[in-house]
């Protein structure tokens, strides 16, 4: 990897910066339901806590809307790291001001401080620079492990690394740097790219971009519709982006010039409802006017996982079907158990998307794949060939190293 990473810091002694993707979901008590995300950052906390440093932790959750709200209050994500490291975790009831800055002053090395949700002020989506100086101030050294939040341009993110330096990676986000970047640098072939979810508007940049790199791509999900719709197969009631069959027509031209292998469904789940418990058949080729795709069918699916099988690389986002009612889940969970099915075989294998990631866990075969990417929006934006705002402002290891000779 290019830029820095925490590997390649000293911290002992020194306050650091972390920010965190600590976004978890609250019960209405309040209460952490799912720690997936705080549970992501202890490899990078263990590891600065391991080698002397003193902690600030930074995170937003949910969305006050630039506002101090209890609601939203980061506390619980505190109390709830504190148990995970089986030590006392500090909490400021800001992240910046008096409180903040005497408690990060106050900060002994191994200890943990973890500052109050950063959206309670506008300044932080505005990436404002006076409220980013703010932030740094309260540090030596700038961590970024919230690769989720890596696509936005905020305060906490991009604004802060103007103000403090050097500005690292931590362990989280260099993991996703280095498995996204095997999909799009120098990949290994064959590769197939798995692309599904309701709209192709959605996913424009990262068939684009894959299409460039990828052997075969493999489409599924309300999508494929509009695909099928483009030259002109019947496609019933099913979803389809009328305002993008242009763009449809356009993909599936560039795919073909380029010798990309591209398959659709040839036979679709389909039924007159959207519905839990509706009947469903299975049909072949167009969809019958009254009835609505809601699922890749068998001879689909069979030919998915034979090109998936052949697979050295796979890139997976967007379920294959109207994956949250379960009677339509099948050709999903089909693509899961390929997947892995094809890492066990030797592929490398990276799932990002919330609906793809939950397929996977549903499947049981979440320990069975190499890479399941934490950031949903981040991930496809990397995917897309976009320069994500908190990867381009962390240090590059080059530049360090001439900043370490030039000190000598």
């Amino acid at each position: 990897m290019s830029k820095l990473s925490i590997r390649d810091l000293n911290p002992k002694g020194k306050r650091v910066f972390i920010r965190v993707d600590y976004n978890v979901p609250l019960n209405d008590a309040g209460e952490i339901s799912d720690d997936t995300r705080i549970r992501a950052s202890l490899p990078t906390i263990k590891y600065a806590l391991e080698h002397g440093a003193r902690l600030i932790v930074a995170s937003h959750l949910g969305r006050p809307k630039g506002k101090a709200n209890p609601k939203y209050s980061m506390k619980p994500t505190a109390v709830r790291l504190g148990e995970l490291l089986g030590k006392p975790v500090h909490f400021a009831g800001d992240c910046i001001g008096a409180e903040a800055s005497e408690k990060a002053k106050a900060l002994k090395d191994g200890d943990v401080l973890v500052l109050e949700n950063l959206r309670f002020y506008p300044d932080e989506e505005k990436n404002n620079p006076e409220f980013a100086q703010k932030l740094a101030a309260l540090a030596d050294l700038y961590v970024d492990d919230a690769f989720g939040s890596a696509h936005r341009a905020h305060a906490s993110v991009e604004g802060i690394t103007h103000y403090l330096q050097p500005a690292a990676a931590g362990l989280l986000m260099e993991k996703e740097l280095a498995s996204l970047g095997k999909a799009t640098e120098h990949p290994a072939h064959p590769y197939v790219v798995i692309v599904g979810g309701a709209k192709v508007s959605d996913k424009i940049e990262f068939l684009q971009n894959l299409a460039k790199l990828a052997d075969t791509i493999l489409i599924g999900g309300a999508m494929a519709y509009t695909f099928l719709k483009a030259p002109g197969i019947q496609v019933g009631k099913s979803l389809v982006e009328e305002d993008k069959l242009d763009v449809a027509r356009d993909l599936l031209r560039e795919v073909e010039r380029r010798g990309t292998k591209l398959l659709l469904p040839t036979d679709h789940v389909v039924a007159e409802k959207l519905e839990a418990g509706a009947p469903a058949e299975i049909s072949a080729g167009s969809i019958p006017a009254d009835e609505i795709g809601v699922d890749i069918g068998p001879a689909t699916r069979a030919a998915y996982a034979k090109e998936i099988a052949a697979a050295k690389l796979i890139v997976w986002n967007g379920p294959m079907g109207v994956f949250e009612i379960p009677d339509f889940a099948e050709g999903t969970l089909s693509v899961a158990h390929a997947v892995a099915d094809a890492t066990a075989s030797g592929a490398f294998s990276i799932v990002g998307g919330g609906d793809s990631v939950a397929a996977v866990a549903q499947a049981g075969v979440t320990d069975k794949i190499s890479h399941i990417s934490t950031g949903g929006g981040a991930s496809l934006e990397f995917l897309s060939g976009m320069k994500l705002p908190g990867v381009e402002a962390l240090s590059e290891k080059s530049e360090a190293r001439s900043q370490k000779a030039e000190a000598r």
